[in-house]
């Protein structure tokens, strides 16, 4: 990520975004399981910036962000977290499996 991407909890839309300065360059979208979970279905990152490890990152920091605020459990259907998930097994602490 450059030094001005962030990524933010969007809990109204159910996603977390990637942000460069004021344009969204990416997201991840969840759902909310019945039982409190979350489940991620779709992960994008703007075509002009794919291959660059974005998608990761962004993956990576909505973890550490959800680790950090809850203790919440997590699935994913999207392929790209799936494929995250198996990965890197520092984040089996919160996964439903």
């Amino acid at each position: 990520m450059a030094d001005t991407d962030t990524v933010v909890h969007d809990r109204e839309g159910s996603r977390f975004v990637l942000r460069r300065g004021d344009q969204q360059i990416g997201e991840t979208v969840y759902e909310t399981r019945e039982d409190g979970g979350i489940v991620f279905v779709h992960t994008e990152v703007d075509q002009s910036l794919q291959e660059r490890g974005l998608g990761s990152q962004l993956v990576r920091t909505a973890l550490e962000m959800l680790r950090a605020e809850t203790d919440v459990r997590i699935g994913a259907t999207c392929p790209f977290v799936r494929r995250y998930l198996e990965e890197h097994r520092e984040f089996d602490d919160l996964t439903s499996r």
